[in-house]
Parts: C-alpha cells; structure tokens; sequence
C-alpha cells in the first residue's frame, strides 16, 4: 500500500510516559545524528508513547515509539529512536518522508492492556480527565539521506491523567527495571505531522 504525501494528518489516542535515563546508559543515537542530547542532572529526558490512530486521520494503525530529546543549535527537538507499527504504508512513509527508523510489529493497544510482540508489555490505569482541550506542538529531528531534518508536529488533544506500568521492554533495554516519572493519556488528538 503506498503512503500518503505529507502533511500527514491524524486522528487518535496516545499513551505517554516521560522518563529521566542517565545519559550514559542511552544506546548511541542512530543514523549518525550529531545533536547532542538534553541533559537534566546527567540525565536524559525520554518520551514512550503507545498510540492508536484512528478512522478520520490518513491512515489507522498501531505504534509504539520511544524518543529523547537532543538539543539542536539551542533549541530542544525530539528524536525518535526506536518505533514499531503495523502499518507497511506508516513504516514506509515514515522512513522516507522523515527519515524515521519505523520497523514492523505486532501491536495491541486494548486499554487497560498494551503490548508490542516481543517488544514490550504494558497496563494502562486511567485516571481523571482534564477539563478543555490542550495545544500538542513539537519539532522531530531525523536523519533523512544523511542530512539532519526537522519536521514539525501541531494539533490539539484532551488530556487524561494516568499511569502506565511497564511489564517489560526487552527492545527498550535502557528502560528496565525503571518506573516513568508521569504517564498522561492524549484522547481524541487531532495532528499535523509534516510541514508541505
């Protein structure tokens, strides 16, 4: 299935867990990118997120990713390091519209379970909604044909407390044995990922 042209826009819910990992446990970024990584006390911020896209958006599927953030020329960017989705036109897309390294998995993400085969497992415990809907902005930093690009990300989503409990990541290694500072839930986002 061929991929659609940027901007993607889309639809979803999105599981987030923000966790602070010592700089020197983080495998090297890959593809060769040079930014150096945001440090907070000798430690990096990283993002894992579970996320289901859905009908209203370009395409629907099932990703589990996990970023840090780098610092380029001052400013904070996201750079996604690992990624798995179900979708052959997401991976696809991803790789060489952005430059993302999207790989191909088996995903479940049936609240209050999460699970990627082989990849990783997770609980989900809802908690309360946040009244309004919150502005969802950042810039992702990729290696695309050996050039650095920055692609930007815009939208609006409800915002729900929770907490996410990880069973296991056996592909995410530097998360083990470590418990993310806050989990939120994103419902009903609404985004633009690209800049054409």
């Amino acid at each position: 299935m061929p991929y659609p042209p940027e901007p993607w826009h889309l639809r979803g819910r999105m599981h987030v867990s923000l966790w602070l990992v010592p700089a020197a446990e983080l495998p090297p970024h890959p593809q060769g990118l040079t930014a150096p990584p945001l440090t907070i006390a000798g430690r990096v911020p990283v993002g894992t997120a579970w996320v289901s896209y859905e009908p209203g958006g370009v395409l629907t599927y099932r990703e589990l990713l996990a970023a840090r953030l780098v610092r380029e020329r001052g400013r904070p960017r996201a750079t996604i390091t690992e990624i798995w989705v179900d979708s052959e036109a997401s991976r696809d897309g991803g790789r060489e519209l952005w430059g993302i390294p999207k790989d191909l998995a088996g995903l479940t993400i049936d609240p209050p379970e999460l699970s990627a085969t082989g990849i990783a497992r997770a609980l989900l415990r809802a908690g309360p909604r946040l009244p309004g809907r919150w502005p969802v902005g950042l810039r992702v930093l990729q290696m695309l044909h050996g050039h650095p690009r920055t692609t930007g990300v815009r939208g609006s989503a409800a915002l729900r407390l929770g907490r996410i409990t990880w069973a296991d990541a056996p592909k995410i290694g530097y998360l083990a044995g470590r418990r993310p500072l806050f989990s939120i839930t994103l419902d009903d986002f609404d985004v633009r990922f690209g800049s054409r």
